[in-house]
């Protein structure tokens, strides 16, 4: 009886056993090479059928919509290369949170209507990025800071405002001499490409000490940093947000920000905006020559063989058409400038027996002299006289002293 339950169990059970199902054969190898034996295929799992609810759903009845276009790419950067474009390298410093307002986007409409105006200001910057961008990563600055003389100046080294502010950075005078900018007769240490980005860079470090937040410390380097204080004191006292955007303030303030917004945006993808953004190398434009003797601005050009106004956009520092040693004993050149200087330098020197190098002079006015009578004596225009000497164009007063040819006309 025993044995009858036993066999009547095995049976049953190999009933409910799903057989394996047929394995292909391998196809044979052209040599025969003994294999390991293959391992045992798993039990095959059993399909879960739908339930009955789903599997009589009715076909989706929706709109459709064919999909042409492939997916964007997503561009890889590796951050282990560096950059060979200075645009790539600032914008992989892009540190400071966007602001995300209406007027960002009036701003940047305005900048990619304007493209002429635009690429002028981008093709004034070439000169000066690089150096700008080596000082801001050398104090761990975000690189949207490189596009502030944007906003400032327009790139423009000469620039000067109705607020007496000037260069690049645009310094007043009272700020510049905080930061130990030179501001003589002679020279304007605003205007100086390194001196003044030194400045700026070190006044905005502290704003940012000072609030803690990027953007009010760039408005306070426009509106000045009491201002801001009290603006923000001012929100905290009635309870309000004391962040940029929501602090009131002078209109070309509440514009500032954003203006430098547009231009980190334009910069991030000129070429979503219609921008030609073309590359500049990343390695030094200019190079420093210390030690250089009193020459006129013009023969210094001459020598260095490049026009007198492209070495004044490099030296915007000198007021006079003379550098003299003592004010900035320095120069300027485009790196491949330098050797061609020191070579013309030593045969004008050879040349001239070690003659001056300065066909100007210092005058000091006598009584009765008039502007007219000294241009005349000294073989200039009355407006050549007055832009030598930083006399306003619709003054006839005379200064105490006054730069002429080192020859009056006999």
């Amino acid at each position: 009886m025993r044995a009858l339950v036993l066999g009547l169990a095995m049976f049953l059970g190999a009933c409910a056993t799903t057989p394996p199902p047929d394995i292909a054969e391998p196809e044979p190898q052209a040599t025969p090479v003994p294999s390991p034996a293959p391992a045992q295929a798993p039990a095959p799992v059993a399909a879960v059928k739908p339930p009955a609810e789903t599997a009589k759903a009715p076909a989706f009845q929706g709109p459709k919509q064919e999909v042409k276009d492939p997916l964007p790419r997503v561009t890889k950067v590796d951050r282990t290369v560096a950059p060979t474009d200075v645009w790539e390298r600032i914008r992989r410093g892009f540190a400071m949170p966007d602001l995300k307002t209406a007027l960002v986007k009036v701003k940047m409409n305005e900048y990619t209507k304007n493209r002429a105006g635009l690429q002028r200001m981008l093709d004034r910057a070439r000169p000066y990025l690089f150096h700008i961008v080596d000082e801001i990563e050398k104090r761990g600055l975000p690189t949207e800071i490189a596009l502030l003389p944007m906003v400032e100046s327009a790139f423009n080294p000469m620039a000067y405002s109705r607020a007496r502010a000037s260069g690049l950075w645009q310094f007043i005078p009272g700020t510049g001499r905080r930061y130990e900018l030179t501001q003589t007769w002679w020279y304007d240490g605003r205007r100086d490409v390194i001196d003044s980005t030194g400045a700026a860079l070190d006044y905005l470090t502290a704003l940012h000490k000072m609030h803690g937040d990027w953007h009010l410390a760039l408005a306070s380097y426009n509106w000045g940093e009491g201002a801001v204080k009290r603006a923000v004191a001012k929100n905290r006292a009635a309870g309000k947000k004391t962040d940029y955007a929501s602090l009131k303030m002078p209109r070309e303030t509440a514009q500032y920000v954003p203006k430098l917004q547009a231009l980190k945006n334009i910069i991030a993808d000129p070429q979503r905006h219609g921008i030609d953004l073309q590359p500049i190398p990343n390695e030094p434009y200019f190079v420093v020559i210390n030690q250089t003797p009193d020459i006129d601005v013009q023969l210094a050009a001459q020598l260095a063989e490049m026009p007198v106004e492209e070495f004044r956009a490099l030296n915007p520092g000198f007021s006079r058409p003379v550098i003299r040693s003592e004010t900035a004993a320095r120069i300027v050149l485009p790196w491949d400038k330098v050797v061609p200087f020191h070579d013309n330098l030593a045969k004008h020197h050879n040349a001239s027996g070690g003659a001056s190098l300065v066909s100007w002079q210092v005058y000091r006015p006598q009584r009765g002299d008039t502007l007219g009578k000294l241009a005349k004596k000294f073989g200039l225009s009355i407006s050549e006289l007055k832009r030598v000497n930083g006399i306003p164009e619709r003054s006839w007063a005379i200064p105490k002293l006054l730069l002429v040819p080192a020859k009056p006309v006999t």
